[in-house]
């Protein structure tokens, strides 16, 4: 990964938890946030990239980085997940909401099941993976929640519209919780990446032509990538952020 730009001396030993950190932006995100001296755990359903990467930071970090295995449309074993999570790191000061399924799919072709699906991992799984962080939160005095979003519900995309729904819904999902929890100290933000060319993009979805036409809509010249979200993602869970909740940051490169 590039070098982390920004270092925040308050997310050494802070307990951080993420959702599907195996690989691509969630991967960066548990590197960056270990190479602050958190404490850090993640989830994700993908057994061998985990383990993969959690060899990878091993004796890179104060802590060892903690892989729990789980299938977000659960959410009974989701719940278990989050608990083991905080027990192994001490508490939850940090959730960030990362986990997502960003599947094509055909209007007249989506059926009830498939719906399903797209929102109980895009969406459904963020409030519950929140519901049972929060009390652990709560016992520390506070914490930041960061949600991810997406600019594809701002893009009138037609070739995906049950992602879209759900991305537009985490941004409300964000403000009730932001109200919610307030009182308590926890903050909730949200960050809307652009695109994010990944190797999964590349390998699913993403033509150099399309890659070509959004780089020509944005103000930067350049393609955009995992790190890219690192930086917002630490600022939103760090006491740099401390008097901000309820908000979103777009990191598109000016695509908007």
């Amino acid at each position: 990964m590039t070098e982390i730009p920004v270092r925040h001396a308050d997310l050494a030993d802070r307990a951080v938890l993420i959702t599907g950190g195996g690989s691509g932006i969630g991967a960066a995100l548990v590197e960056s946030f270990a190479a602050q001296g958190a404490r850090v755990a993640f989830l994700d359903i993908a057994e061998k990239p985990s383990l993969d990467l959690v060899e990878r930071l091993s004796g890179s970090s104060p802590y060892p980085v903690v892989y729990l295995k789980a299938d977000l449309r659960n959410t009974a074993e989701t719940q278990v997940a989050v608990n083991a999570a905080a027990e192994k790191l001490g508490t939850l000061s940090v959730l960030v909401n990362n986990a997502g399924w960003d599947d094509r799919h055909e209007f007249d072709a989506v059926t009830e099941e498939y719906w399903d699906r797209a929102q109980a991992i895009n969406l459904k799984q963020m409030f519950f993976v929140a519901q049972a962080a929060v009390p652990h939160m709560r016992r520390t005095g506070g914490g930041a929640i960061v949600n991810f979003s997406s600019i594809a519900y701002l893009l009138n995309m037609g070739e995906m519209p049950a992602y879209t729904t759900a991305k537009a819904g985490i941004i409300g999902l964000t403000k009730s919780l932001a109200g919610k929890l307030g009182v308590e100290n926890i903050r909730v933000n949200a960050i809307l990446p652009g695109m994010i060319v990944t190797e999964r993009q590349k390998e699913l979805w993403l033509t150099e032509e399309g890659i070509a036409a959004m780089i020509a809509r944005q103000c930067l010249k350049r393609v955009l990538v995992a790190e890219d979200l690192v930086g917002p993602c630490l600022f939103l869970a760090s006491d740099a952020s401390a008097a901000m909740t309820a908000q979103t940051i777009v990191i598109d490169g000016g695509a908007l």
